[in-house]
């Protein structure tokens, strides 16, 4: 039997975060590290100059109290959406629905005036690009943590 894991669990609220500058693009890049999602899930909307993932993040700002007190760790359904966006670009990623991807890191380089270019790069040398207008990122839970299916921390051999 599959049980949910409650935020309360571990004393925590669903993360609601904002990126305005590379520092926040940081933290959200930390925090989205290694979530999984059905390549469609991904959404592109030109007109709103959006781009959205529904990405099933582990939560790492949980992960240190998961292994002291030495129950399961977990991952939570979560948005996240890229604003401003200029143009989308994609090098190695296949939209078949089917195809699973592993979100890796989310890279910025800045161009002229604020505006830039946000890499988004995934297992096996896969990458989204956006061409954005500023950098406004929002990072939002939207479903109760669920115990991680493997029972496992990701984690990254040297």
């Amino acid at each position: 039997m599959t049980k949910d894991a409650r935020f309360a669990d571990a004393d925590a609220r669903p993360l609601a975060l904002m990126a305005v500058d590379e520092d926040d693009l940081k933290i959200i890049s930390a925090l989205s590290q290694d979530a999984i999602l059905p390549a469609s899930e991904i959404g592109f909307d030109a007109g709103a100059r959006r781009l959205a993932l529904l990405i099933n993040r582990f939560r790492w700002e949980d992960a240190d109290q998961a292994r002291a007190a030495g129950r399961e760790f977990e991952r939570v359904r979560s948005l996240l959406i890229v604003n401003d966006v200029l143009r989308m670009q994609s090098d190695g990623i296949d939209r078949d629905e089917d195809i699973v991807l592993e979100l890796l890191a989310l890279t910025w380089t800045p161009g002229k005036d604020g505006t830039g270019r946000l890499s988004l790069e995934f297992a096996g040398d896969g990458t989204l690009a956006a061409e954005v207008e500023c950098i406004n990122i929002e990072l939002r839970d939207v479903t109760r943590p669920y115990v991680a299916p493997s029972g496992k921390a990701p984690s990254h051999p040297d």
